[in-house]
């Protein structure tokens, strides 16, 4: 029994050894018609991935071969190089794929958004020899790259796997390994070392960005206007307070996701999502505007307050209006798992009830304390100036009539 127990043991260890071995890019021959040699090569540390690499410092050439082991058919993968930062956008891509008709599809792509579909397009450098492969589960990409334009020979490299749709790539998962695979690629040195804890610190910092935001201006910001509208009804002025306090919290949370979002921005030379930058700037400008002027807040009786209220109403719908369009712009922008979107609509549904809820429940309320407002100074009309009434409370004015 112990001795088929050893010999397992050393079948294992051989096995897992073998295995590690023939994994490793030193030990892999190139065959068919593609026989050459590299004299660098790299055992990239996520989504199995090796690349091989010869480099003449006179010309600023580099044949490569990026091997993507372990494949299916029905998938994508890309290496690309990013001449200006570290991550995605930017990238200057070589995207490979087996079509339905068994062929393959290899070409270049820049990227230059989130949301990209690894169209086809020239790159910042020029290639050639550009070719693929797809044997034994594994998707090999040729190229030549002339690269001239660069001034350092360490590169910040990427590579990507994602799924198909049809014949067309689609969006890669957005966790784990492939928000990792990013390093850099020192070509003279022959060493290709990661960079995956700043692309991970990238990519966090995007969630973080999105997660400020959904929470301040797409949640927050909607109670906070549901607490002045239907709370007043039954705790004057406590409304007040809990509406004042809670919309400051909502507007530091805000400054802090948008000062997140100017960050990104920085760090993304080139890339600009117009639309969701320009709302971002007017939520906050129309916020900050929202919070200083209630210091000029005039008194109830004043009568100039009723303007006050208009525009104070008017600029807190726009808000929300604003905010909730930006969130669903920033979605499609990060296009994370759809869960997440499902979640947000769920709770902007969820609100919705509540609000429409409560608007009936105030309404009856309103309407039966006017009733027995017009009853009372129908009784004893000089009662009246003995009573104070709901929009007078604060001031110590008077009014025959409840608000909604």
């Amino acid at each position: 029994m112990s001795s088929v127990f050893l010999i397992s043991c050393v079948l294992f260890i051989t096995l897992f050894v073998s295995s590690t071995y023939a994994q490793s890019c030193t030990n892999y021959n190139f065959t068919s018609n593609n026989q050459m040699s590299f004299t660098s090569c790299s055992d990239l540390p996520y989504l199995n991935s090796f690349l091989h690499w010869n480099y003449n410092p006179s010309t600023k050439t580099a044949k490569i071969a990026y091997r993507h082991t372990k494949i299916a058919s029905t998938r994508w993968v890309a290496w690309a190089i990013n001449p200006t930062s570290q991550g995605m956008v930017g990238s200057q891509a070589l995207v490979a794929y087996q079509k339905s008709d068994g062929k393959m599809s290899v070409y270049t792509s820049p990227i230059t958004s989130y949301q990209t579909q690894l169209q086809q397009g020239d790159l910042s450098f020029n290639v050639s020899d550009l070719s693929a492969t797809y044997i034994n589960n594994e998707i090999i990409i040729f190229a030549t790259l002339k690269l001239e334009d660069f001034n350092s020979t360490i590169l910040n490299q990427v590579w990507q796997e994602g799924p198909l749709s049809g014949d067309s790539p689609a969006m890669h998962d957005t966790s784990g390994v492939n928000t990792q695979s990013a390093g850099a690629l020192r070509l003279l040195s022959g060493q290709s070392g990661t960079t995956s804890t700043k692309a991970s610190s990238q990519f966090n910092k995007r969630n973080l960005h999105g997660l400020l935001n959904a929470v301040s201006w797409g949640v927050m910001m909607p109670i906070g206007v549901l607490f002045a509208r239907y709370l007043k009804v039954f705790s004057d002025p406590a409304w007040f307070y809990l509406h004042s306090i809670w919309q400051i919290t909502a507007y530091v949370i805000g400054v802090a996701g948008w000062a997140t979002g100017l960050q990104l921005g920085s760090e993304s030379n080139g890339i600009q999502f117009t639309a969701h930058r320009i709302i971002g700037f007017v939520l906050f400008s129309l916020a900050t505007l929202q919070a200083s002027a209630m210091l000029l807040r005039p008194k109830r009786d004043h009568k100039h307050r009723i303007y006050w209220n208009i525009y104070h109403r008017a600029v807190g719908y726009s808000i929300v209006v604003l905010g909730i369009i930006n969130i669903f712009k920033g979605l499609n922008i990060l296009k994370p798992q759809k869960k997440w979107e499902t979640y947000y609509i769920a709770t902007l549904v969820g609100l919705g009830i509540i609000a429409a809820f409560l608007e009936v429940i105030t309404w009856c309320v309103v309407i039966k304390r006017n009733k027995s407002v017009s009853n009372t100074v129908e009784k004893n009309p000089q009662g009246l100036h003995e009573s104070n009434w709901y929009d007078g409370h604060e001031n110590g004015t008077n009014r025959t009539h409840y608000r909604v």
